[in-house]
């Protein structure tokens, strides 16, 4: 038995049957990253003696016949701008390279009581501002399918990480595709909830009007399993949704699903062998009795230009709390002003320093409405389409 490329389900089927232990479980993942994880860099810390500690935890409730939840005594990765209290939580920045998180983020306390088993904290994009992970104020992560490539950005290290075989599932974030392109580019299950789905308290900000936390796994079924143990609105995130969800690991009956395809997808740009893929299984639902149709999104073209915008003009504010007095690294000079700028210059790479001068410009007098007003107002009419598409059908591909 592969322990290692086990499912949630089928790991939570095999600790109940008492046929592997938790601990057990959590050593060979363990092994697995002190073997393979140099070539890779999916991990900024290992938590070996908390993950064994918790794992075994897990192993005396099912010696006494006590039931389990889902994700109880299965290791998981955690994208390293998600809060777990009393560990390292750097954003892969220098300028957060020993900060220490005060408390846990909402989605932690969640499989905290799920008893998950964290393993450690993946590398990333610095503040997740990147597509590639080659960001990492600490170095780059490496594609574990092809180590000459890129695992994608700016949660790489969540998506290498189950790509390799070190953990069951991980967290990522997602702003502008930061879950979905890394699980594309390293062929595992991406998935970024609809914004207020998941709390965002204890995620480190980037763009707060974009910024959400999502599961990285194996299979749908999984990031199902996932996202129904951390959803739900929070007291302590203003933004998020208190709502009732379906079943969301129940089958979907393909024949009532209603499928809209956009027009404006399909253009200039998309790679031939996409296209061919994406066609092929848009082509299989239609045969399962699934009802295509091509729809207009007419607003697509200004999606780009509206996120590029909006996202540094927002993580131009957000990292703005990083300024050499209140935690984190800090340059010593002898005056105010050069604190501030000398932290900023030697804590943030460059990445980071470009989006924050992008950011400040947008947001400067003079230039405020010009930009991200107006984008804002763009915004609001790129939701109206899907507003109206989502009148009439159940979902886009």
């Amino acid at each position: 038995m592969n322990l290692k490329e086990l499912t949630i389900k089928q790991a939570h089927e095999l600790l109940e049957k008492r046929e592997i232990s938790s601990v057990e479980l959590t050593r060979e993942f363990l092994k697995n990253i002190k073997e393979k994880d140099g070539d890779i860099h999916a991990f900024l810390s290992v938590s070996e003696n908390e993950a064994l500690q918790a794992a075994k935890k897990v192993d005396e409730r099912i010696s006494k016949g006590e039931s389990i939840e889902m994700l109880a005594g299965i290791p998981a990765a955690v994208k390293d701008n998600i809060l777990i209290r009393g560990g390292k939580t750097t954003a892969a920045s220098k300028i957060l390279e020993n900060y220490v998180a005060p408390y846990d983020a909402t989605v932690i306390k969640k499989l905290k009581e799920e008893e998950a088993i964290f393993i450690g904290k993946t590398n990333m994009d610095e503040f997740a501002m990147g597509s590639s992970t080659e960001n990492s104020g600490f170095g780059p992560t490496r594609n574990p399918v092809d180590f000459s490539r890129v695992p994608g950005g700016s949660s790489g290290g969540s998506a290498a990480a189950v790509k390799a075989g070190f953990c069951v599932y991980a967290l990522g974030s997602d702003t502008g595709g930061s879950i979905r392109q890394p699980a594309s580019f390293c062929g595992v299950v991406g998935f970024k909830p609809t914004y207020g789905a998941v709390s965002r308290h204890g995620l480190i900000a980037m763009a707060s009007s974009l910024d959400q936390i999502g599961p990285i796994t194996k299979t749908v079924e999984d990031a199902a399993i996932v996202f129904s143990a951390i959803r739900g609105g929070d007291e302590l995130d203003s933004t998020s949704v208190h709502r009732d969800y379906d079943d969301f690991e129940k089958p979907l009956d393909i024949e009532e699903l209603k499928i809209g395809v956009p027009r404006e997808y399909f253009t200039h740009g998309l790679d031939p062998e996409i296209e061919k893929n994406i066609k092929t299984v848009i082509s299989k639902l239609e045969k399962e009795g699934a009802k295509i149709k091509e729809i207009s999104l007419p607003y697509s073209d200004f999606a780009l230009a509206t996120y590029y915008i909006i996202m540094p003009a927002e993580a131009s504010a957000n990292l703005s709390r990083y300024d050499g007095m209140k935690y984190g690294y800090s340059n010593p000079a002898t005056s105010l002003m050069d604190v501030y700028l000398n932290t900023r210059k030697e804590g943030f790479g460059a990445e980071v320093r470009k989006r924050i001068m992008l950011g400040t410009y947008i947001l400067s007098h003079g230039y405020y409405d010009a930009y991200y007003k107006k984008a804002m107002q763009v915004r609001t009419l790129i939701k109206q389409d899907f507003d109206r598409v989502f009148a009439d059908f159940d979902c886009v591909v």
